[in-house]
């Protein structure tokens, strides 16, 4: 008899990572069936909460998500919660930009959020820097306050206040402010989401 994740997803826990992590890849139910060998039904199932995946099971989700097994089932993660104060941030100032991680990293954290000041003129990098984001990984950025410019391959995008862009982070890219002011930005990096 194979052992149940029964005690572990009392309250479909599993279920609704699996959904997510599904989800955020782009995945149909027979997308990740044919990628991990377990049932469209089955799959459904677990995402819903009505079963508990075998260890076995879960193994053959985790593959087909490419993860380890412990990340899908957040073995090595506590529950709880961490608030960050704006006094006990972490900055870094460089060249006229400033950056406050407003997330600390934890462990199987997939996400980062960071403020960004550029003083005018002030620049992120340059073109020829290496990308500072793993492979897959994606950053959408806010222009908060002044206008900022974001250059991928020598291609330039211009943002202004409360404009977004979205763009594969592991491509070498920098921003700079064009302006007289300063500008602020928030930076989203989500990491190794991207399958194509």
């Amino acid at each position: 008899m194979q052992a149940r994740l029964a005690k572990r997803d009392s309250n479909g826990r599993v279920g609704r990572r699996v959904h997510a992590l599904r989800e955020a890849r782009g995945l149909s139910l027979r997308d990740l069936s044919e990628r991990s060998g377990v049932s469209a039904p089955m799959l459904s199932q677990v995402e819903r909460g009505e079963t508990s995946p075998t260890i076995a099971v879960a193994q053959k989700i985790a593959s087909g998500l490419a993860l380890p097994l412990s990340t899908l089932l957040r073995l090595d993660e506590g529950r709880h919660v961490v608030l960050v104060c704006k006094a006990d941030r972490r900055s870094v100032r460089r060249d006229g930009h400033r950056v406050d991680e407003l997330t600390v990293p934890l462990p199987g954290e997939r996400a980062s959020v960071t403020l960004h000041t550029l003083k005018p003129g002030g620049r992120t990098g340059a073109g020829n820097d290496r990308p500072l984001h793993a492979p897959g990984s994606r950053e959408t950025v806010y222009a908060q306050q002044g206008r900022l410019v974001l250059v991928i391959d020598d291609e330039r995008f211009m943002l202004s206040d409360g404009d977004t862009v979205t763009f594969d982070a592991d491509l070498p890219h920098y921003f700079e402010n064009p302006g007289r002011t300063e500008t602020r930005f928030l930076a989203v990096v989500t990491a190794g989401l991207r399958t194509t």
